[in-house]
């Protein structure tokens, strides 16, 4: 086995470390430098900001800009502990905040803000020119291993450089934004949880949210790659409809996903992991009740010819690619005449177009989750401040806290705010 030479090393003095060089700890960092704090910032990846970087599919929804009082109706949990983070630092701020360092925002359906450029780099960039403005000392390849402790309160901590070396910096003020576990690949691997950990936090449990749904329906595989718009989807847990939410979806290798599915996820993954049945169901006619849907039917089937087949009808009233998959469903053959159909499978046709059914028997893992659900219990940190309720001068920010919310810039509105909030810490 390798020896890891432990080296005590002098380094300048700092008033605040960050770790963790994401959304939260940008933020944190360049406001802790901002009010008068010497900050280092230790990322564990080779840059920072690779999450921010990939996220909205690389066009970044930075926040959402609906007014803040119905903001708490998209955070899923601890809405009222995050109000003070919120009203310090409100989305209004996160665009003033961007639009002052240079990025021009534009905002878009449902009310998300993204970059004017479509570029996900810049509002990273922006981030990490905010902390170099101020003198942040930024250090790559370097991953915290311990945050010290005595006494009840932090008094340094020890990371590792690329070249395997653990140094030791004395420090009594760190902020761990550290992320959670969602897309791994981008360094969050639940390092924060550890720490905080070690210390006697609760760390509420954790889960992937934002994910896709797995379903076993077997016209699944017949359907990959299709997009639908405009469609309502309910969510049924144990037989009864918990949430439905209208809008996008898709269907690929990973099963359903897009924003109407993982609005949804959070209650199914929660369902799931208390092993209770979870099926979802699509309106593919949200516009159209049952009665107005019938009608419709007879008008196309009035205007169709005996020998045309039921396929024709079908493709009528749905995407060409649900064509087949649908006459699957009903049973029904695709090249069955219009003129053999079946009022009874006129009705099921209805009853799938206004209600297609698909039990839902998983979740993706966390390398496909937008957040994480869970994280460190919002009732130990202090929510003026952001510092912990049990060590003084450890802070947290971001998604390593128990607050998550929906898609649609709420999120990376939360790691600025609590991020922001951590920042403002004194000397």
């Amino acid at each position: 086995m390798e020896e890891i030479l432990e080296m005590e090393m002098s380094h300048p003095h700092y008033d605040v470390v960050v770790i963790g060089g994401g959304a939260a700890g940008l933020m944190a960092a360049g406001t802790a430098a901002k009010v008068g704090n010497k900050v280092l910032l230790l990322e564990k990846m080779e840059k920072p900001a690779r999450k921010v970087r990939i996220t909205g599919k690389g066009r970044c929804n930075l926040t959402n800009a609906r007014p803040v009082e119905e903001f708490g109706e998209n955070v899923r949990t601890n809405a009222e502990w995050l109000n003070v983070a919120m009203s310090e630092f409100t989305n209004r701020s996160t665009m003033r905040f961007f639009e002052r360092m240079g990025v021009k925002l534009v905002t878009e359906r449902g009310e998300r803000v993204f970059p004017a450029s479509g570029k996900a780099a810049d509002i990273a960039n922006a981030l990490e020119f905010y902390c170099r403005d101020y003198d942040v000392e930024i250090q790559c390849n370097s991953r915290v291993t311990e945050i010290l402790v005595a006494d009840g309160k932090v008094y340094g901590l020890k990371y590792m450089n690329k070249r395997g070396f653990v140094r030791k910096i004395e420090v009594a003020n760190v902020i761990i934004a550290t992320g959670g576990v969602s897309y791994p690949a981008t360094g969050s691997t639940g390092d924060g949880y550890t720490f905080a950990d070690r210390v006697g936090h609760k760390i509420e449990d954790v889960r992937p949210s934002l994910t896709p749904l797995v379903s076993n329906h077997p016209q699944i595989e017949y359907i990959k790659d299709v997009w639908l718009k405009n469609i309502n989807a309910r969510l049924f847990v144990a037989g009864e409809m918990v949430r439905e939410e209208f809008g996008e979806m898709s269907f690929s290798d990973r099963g359903l996903e897009g924003a109407v599915i993982l609005r949804l996820s959070r209650d199914a993954v929660d369902a799931l992991l208390e092993e209770k049945s979870v099926k979802i169901e699509l309106d593919l006619k949200p516009a159209l009740t049952e009665d107005i849907l019938r009608e419709r039917i007879k008008r196309e089937v009035a205007e169709m010819r005996p020998e045309d087949f039921f396929a024709e009808l079908v493709r009528r009233l749905v995407p060409k690619p649900l064509v087949v998959p649908i006459c699957k469903e009903l049973d029904v053959h695709s090249r069955l005449y219009i003129s053999k159909v079946s009022d009874k499978e006129f009705e099921r046709l209805i009853k799938v177009l206004k209600g297609w059914s698909f039990p839902i028997s998983d979740y993706a893992p966390f390398q496909y989750a937008v957040v994480t659900a869970g994280g460190v219990s919002c009732s130990e940190v202090n929510e003026y401040t952001m510092e912990s309720l049990k060590i003084k001068g450890m802070y947290f920010a971001g998604e390593v806290l128990d607050v998550d919310a929906n898609t649609g810039g709420y999120n990376l509105q939360i790691a600025f705010s609590t991020g922001h909030l951590a920042g403002l810490l004194k000397k």
